[in-house]
């Protein structure tokens, strides 16, 4: 094909596509059904032979897709299939669920299978009592790697790297390296890169495996290898390591302990899970809907849903509250009421846009104490030109509607001043959480609601009794 030449993708035909999976490379209903039918009707032989051409990530689609009070007979029916990569794809509630089941020793077996990160993760989600007992089962080299992954805090880059990595002395030749690695077969096969490291094992450079398959025998490594890398501590948060990975374009990285000795490397691959986790998990606290896992027991979901209404429950007496103020105005003038939510809303609506920039951009570190006016300044000019514009929507809809000038010109000031709270407080409060290192995702959506909520309601009600709309 030339250059010029573009190449486009047909769909393929209904009649040539693979029944197993819809347009959307999904596994279709009628297929979990049919396997699940076999498993149900006794054939278990069939039930397999639909499955064993299956990839591991769809086979533990499989096992989610399947309906709960089917998954244990289904996962024993597919007992010789679920090997440690099928468990590393798997929804953490339903891989629970389905471990329990297994041996300690068959745990074992399974996670040895898999690159430590994945074990590790497997691994580390077990109560302490399954843990040990798993731990206890593995081969001592397994084992020890492991543990000391597990001694990492959660959701660091000590739990995420991988051990297995192609390390060697800076003063080798590109021959030595080319002779170690093809007379080792115990050495990892999934590499991009060789570290280069000195006599203390801290690194030094990296090298690609192109470069050293296109340089001579005789060429010192150091010579063809790049000084400058991104090296990353054991001890930092997934979350900067995968905002690391995507502002300098990391295909993989160095990770090295407190002495800065390597111990292990991260690969992309590894990072676009936890960038969809994060993305997710951000999205899901500032809802207050927890995990958002729709796997997980009911009553853990409820308990984490409730705890979060009640203290919404509590934010809204306090508006309420302010409402009571005002009553008698309302009692006389019945509009009131029936506007005063609109004000209320569209703030909410508006500190719920800031919100969402905020915090995304505290969690991208796209807002650092370098620009933290700037950005208190830009969000107030978007919440006054929103605010004019409503206002004057509002105003105008309102005196067309009831033929009120006061009424018109009260609850256009009104959207105008609680856009202009909203504004700040989407800013000001995520950014007060992150100073006080509370995550500004889990708490923020209930403190701006309850600021617009009052000052939509406040600055409504107070101007209407300052206009004398209900005397």
């Amino acid at each position: 094909m030339s250059e010029t030449e573009t190449e486009i993708a047909v769909p393929l035909p209904e009649d040539v596509r693979d029944p197993t999976h819809d347009a959307d490379d999904r596994l279709t209903h009628e297929f979990v059904r049919l396997v699940v039918d076999h498993v149900e009707a006794g054939e278990l032989d069939e039930a397999r032979a639909e499955v064993e051409r299956l990839h591991p990530a769809d086979i533990a689609d499989l096992l989610e897709l399947a309906p709960a009070d089917s998954r244990m007979a289904l996962a024993a029916a597919l007992a010789d299939l679920l090997d440690g990569d099928v468990l590393a794809e798997m929804n953490d509630w339903v891989r629970d669920e389905v471990m329990e089941a297994l041996s300690a020793q068959q745990v074992a077996d399974l996670t040895s299978e898999l690159d430590t990160d994945d074990a590790v993760a497997i691994i580390g989600d077990m109560d302490d009592a399954d843990q040990r007992a798993v731990l206890h089962a593995m081969e001592p080299e397994d084992r020890a790697a492991i543990e000391e992954a597990l001694s990492y805090p959660e959701e660091s880059a000590g739990r995420l790297m991988q051990r297995d990595l192609i390390a060697v002395p800076e003063h080798w030749s590109v021959g030595d390296v080319r002779a170690y690695l093809q007379g080792n077969d115990d050495l990892t096969t999934d590499f991009w890169e060789v570290f280069v490291v000195d006599v203390a094992h801290k690194p030094v450079g990296t090298c690609k495996v192109s470069w050293l398959m296109r340089a001579a025998d005789a060429t010192p490594v150091r010579d063809i290898m790049q000084d400058e890398q991104t090296l990353i501590p054991a001890e930092m948060d997934q979350e900067e390591v995968a905002l690391r990975f995507q502002k300098y374009a990391l295909i993989s990285a160095a990770v090295v302990d407190k002495a800065g000795r390597l111990v292990g490397m991260i690969t992309v691959d590894d990072i676009v899970h936890i960038i969809q986790e994060e993305a997710g998990e951000d999205a899901l606290l500032l809802s207050g809907a927890g995990d958002g896992d729709i796997n997980e027991p009911i009553h853990l979901t409820v308990r984490t849903r409730l705890i979060w209404l009640v203290v919404n429950l509590g934010t809204a007496i306090v508006a309420s509250s302010v409402v009571g103020v005002f009553q008698g105005e309302i009692a006389r003038f019945a509009l009131l009421a029936v506007l005063m939510p609109i004000v209320s809303g569209m703030g909410g609506n508006a500190g719920t846009q800031t919100l969402a920039v905020v915090v995304r951009a505290l969690a991208t570190n796209q807002l650092t104490s370098s620009n933290t006016l700037r950005m208190i300044g830009r969000e107030f000019r978007i919440a006054l030109a929103n605010g004019f514009s409503l206002g004057l929507l509002i105003g105008l809809g309102t005196f067309l509607i009831y033929h009120n000038s006061n009424l018109a010109i009260v609850i256009g000031m009104a959207m105008i001043i609680n856009n202009m709270v909203a504004g700040l407080a989407g800013v000001l409060i995520p950014l007060c959480l992150d100073r006080a290192k509370v995550d500004p995702a889990v708490s923020s959506a209930v403190f701006v609601t309850m600021a617009t909520d009052v000052m939509g309601f406040f600055t409504f009600l107070g101007l209407a009794s300052l206009f004398g709309l209900g005397a």
